[in-house]
């Protein structure tokens, strides 16, 4: 495995409209690295964002699409979904307040 740091792990947090309904509930869904396991996803948000606690995280693996240009079939890249639950007296994560 590939030796990923905490500021590695999480990529992009990922904003669809139910990511943001889960909001309410402390879910956050973020892209992470595809090598990165729960405990580091873990790790990297309690370091990244102050005064957060996780209390569990979910992972999926998804699949490349399939895309076609003429006659050429491809694959889009992997990529791998986190869903972040912080716990109830956790602090809120800033980047999703203004959204």
């Amino acid at each position: 495995m590939a030796n990923v740091q905490y500021y590695d792990v999480i990529l992009r947090p990922v904003i669809t409209e139910k990511s943001m309904a889960d909001m309410g509930d402390k879910k956050y869904t973020f892209l992470v690295h595809p090598d990165a396991n729960k405990t580091m996803i873990k790790e990297a948000v309690e370091k990244m964002f102050e005064g957060t606690k996780v209390e569990k995280v979910n992972t999926m693996n998804l699949d490349g699409k399939s895309r076609r240009r003429g006659r050429i079939v491809g694959k889009t890249a992997k990529r791998k979904k986190a869903i972040v639950q912080l716990t109830a007296d956790s602090k809120e994560i800033e980047i999703f307040s203004g959204l």
